[in-house]
């Protein structure tokens, strides 16, 4: 029996991932289709049924590539010395995507099916959860410290830190105008007067 080279086998299915998520953000997942990936990846059908049962399955993975890095980011930002430095730079960890042409496109299209796949958006869900519990404690540590205003509520402001965060994307992928790189610095700026402490008496 041949057995399988875990890095080929890895470097082959990255290598399917990539050509996939093009299509998917220049043509939507329901207007994509395998023969479409076939040729994009320079492979055959069969091949590719090797890798991914089904179109679902390859789109399911490209959102959940980066899953495992992203875990391991937010764990590490959540015990840092520094929550506030924490804070910020992980909203531009999360935020930095958006400068790549197609992931803009890619996280609007993400957005569509999850409103028809349970299981897609439980993903989707499970991810956002994760983000928000992580910008939460980084907001109760820096508030406790005295490094931001403490009147504000952790889980609301993380609510609308997201909220920013994905502005970001949406307006890249429906703005034509808009430059992700040029605004992040705005972003920075934005949260960084929201949450600063008040002096007292103020």
């Amino acid at each position: 029996m041949r057995t399988v080279d875990p890095a080929k086998h890895q470097a082959r299915r990255r290598h399917i991932l990539n050509a996939a998520t093009g299509l998917f953000a220049a043509k939507g997942y329901e207007r994509t289709t395998t023969a479409e990936i076939c040729k994009a990846a320079g492979i055959s059908a069969g091949n590719l049924f090797h890798y991914f049962p089904n179109k679902r399955a390859i789109f399911v993975a490209v959102l959940d590539e980066e899953g495992h890095d992203k875990a391991e980011r937010l764990a590490q930002a959540r015990e840092a010395d520094d929550p506030l430095l924490a804070l910020m730079d992980l909203v531009d960890y999360l935020a930095a995507p958006a400068v790549e042409p197609v992931v803009p496109a890619l996280v609007m299209e993400a957005m569509v099916q999850a409103h028809r796949d349970p299981e897609l958006e439980t993903l989707l869900s499970r991810g956002n959860a994760d983000e928000h519990a992580a910008i939460a404690t980084l907001l109760t540590r820096a508030a406790a410290d005295g490094r931001i205003d403490p009147g504000l509520d952790p889980d609301s402001t993380a609510t609308w830190i997201m909220a920013l965060i994905a502005s970001v994307f949406t307006s890249a992928a429906t703005s034509p105008g808009f430059d992700p790189a040029e605004q992040l610095p705005t972003l920075r700026l934005i949260l960084t007067r929201f949450l600063e402490a008040k002096p007292r008496g103020s």
